[in-house]
């Protein structure tokens, strides 16, 4: 059996890295998957920051862009309340 990376148990983000000419749309997807495998108390930015900065992951690929955005505490989160908990927070 396999050793399984606890950074990426599914090996979703070393795949990435070997599909020639893969798009930012396909890192998206990819990425969300890996997020949704890592365990609840893991902290995804500090795992992203890791995954990012591993030796022979090309720094111009579109999942080490990615990566770098989402080891970034807040990344892509706009503090927005929607619902009944937005319509109320004035």
């Amino acid at each position: 059996m396999e050793n399984r990376d606890p950074d990426d148990p599914k090996g979703l983000i070393r795949e990435a890295y070997k599909i020639d000419g893969i798009s930012d749309g396909e890192c998206r997807s990819i990425l969300v998957d890996w997020a949704l495998s890592l365990p609840p108390e893991a902290d995804q930015p500090a795992v992203a920051a890791r995954l990012s900065g591993r030796p022979g992951y090309p720094v111009d690929h579109p999942m080490s862009i990615l990566l770098a955005a989402a080891a970034t505490p807040g990344a892509g989160g706009t503090g927005r309340r929607g619902g009944r908990a937005g319509r109320l927070a004035s």
